[in-house]
């Protein structure tokens, strides 16, 4: 092995039957790890990698798990699972799966009595980090020093989005509203109907899923915060503008048609999705991202040699006052003492 490379490991990533977090399960698989992914429909998950050339019935290099992350007991009991299947600890967690709906005209609400895209986006990835955080803590995935062999540090990666960054434009779009969760008095009141924002303001379903993304990044930088001496390094990133990703699939026709092609001719900011779930592989693998804290950017416009750099996040994301509220009303809320 070349100076400080690091063998394979296992890793579980949500929301693979599409898009990036499918194409994120190839880079792995291609790079040797052992992928174990976690849907609602695991054999449309199963169809998905087996149509881009991914193995089948091969449990040691690719497995699918049941897990409906916007329903609470479904996580625990997709954990439970996972334990069963391991003979050893896990080396990665990719967060990835989310719902976008943003032309709900009232909130769906997950089987705990929370609007949707915070329950799926947030609380199922929030209560299914607390859950695998010791299994994490004893990883011991081998890397080669250059001189002796060491361990490297598991590590936690969460999928961000340029929206719900206020430092960058993407993230002062006005249209609904940019990612804001306000005092946080929507958590504070439970959280369940009438209750649909966490601000505990007027529904507005694409801005539910900017917040939703938002509290994703600020978990990223609270458990970098809490767990700083840990062996497990957490780390966001955005990937790039996946336009033609399934994850746009509820929004106007006209709109799927037309925002591709103002990403790649205008903007610039166009990024495939096997390059996207390159991306993702590259944050979890390799020894240039393994350090804990940071975003992860290629920037909004692409260039032909795009380089990852480390993003500034709004204080809306880095705030400790606000993540530690959201902390402390997320595990609350997500049936964890605090």
């Amino acid at each position: 092995m070349a100076s400080s490379q690091a063998a394979p490991g296992t890793v579980l990533i949500t929301g693979t039957t599409s898009g990036v977090g499918l194409y994120a399960t190839k880079a792995l698989v291609e790079l040797g790890w052992r992928v174990i992914t976690a849907n609602r429909n695991p054999l449309r998950a199963e169809d998905a990698a087996v149509r881009i050339g991914l193995p089948s019935g091969s449990p040691r290099q690719l497995e699918h798990l049941y897990m409906d992350l916007g329903d609470l007991d479904s996580v625990r009991e997709g954990v439970n699972n996972l334990l069963d299947l391991l003979d050893a600890p896990l080396d990665a967690l990719v967060c990835n799966a989310a719902v976008y709906l943003p032309r709900l005209n009232k909130p769906q609400r997950s089987a705990q009595g929370y609007e949707i895209s915070m329950a799926t986006n947030h609380f199922g990835h929030f209560l299914l980090i607390q859950l695998l955080l010791d299994n994490l803590r004893r990883s011991t995935r081998p890397v080669w020093k250059g001189t002796s062999w060491g361990g490297e540090p598991a590590r936690v990666v969460i999928l961000g989005t340029v929206t719900a960054n206020y430092k960058e434009l993407g993230g002062k779009i006005p249209i609904p509203a940019p990612a804001d969760l306000g005092n946080l008095s929507g958590f504070e009141q439970g959280f369940r109907e009438p209750i649909s924002m966490a601000s505990g303001k007027r529904f507005k379903p694409g801005k539910a899923y900017k917040d939703s993304k938002l509290c994703n990044m600020i978990t990223t930088q609270e458990l970098h915060r809490r767990y700083k001496d840990s062996p497990i390094l957490f780390s966001s990133l955005y990937p790039g503008c996946v336009a033609n990703t399934k994850l746009f699939r509820n929004t106007p026709k006209l709109f799927q048609i037309l925002f591709p092609w103002f990403q790649k001719l205008i903007t610039g900011g166009y990024v495939s999705e096997p390059l996207a779930g390159k991306r993702v592989a590259q944050v979890v693998a390799e020894a240039e991202f393994g350090i804990s804290g940071v975003h992860w950017s290629w920037g909004n416009r692409q260039k032909k040699t795009p380089r990852p750099f480390s993003q500034e996040l709004s204080e809306r994301a880095t705030d400790q006052i606000t993540a530690r509220k959201v902390w402390d009303l997320s595990m609350q809320l997500v049936g964890l003492d605090s």
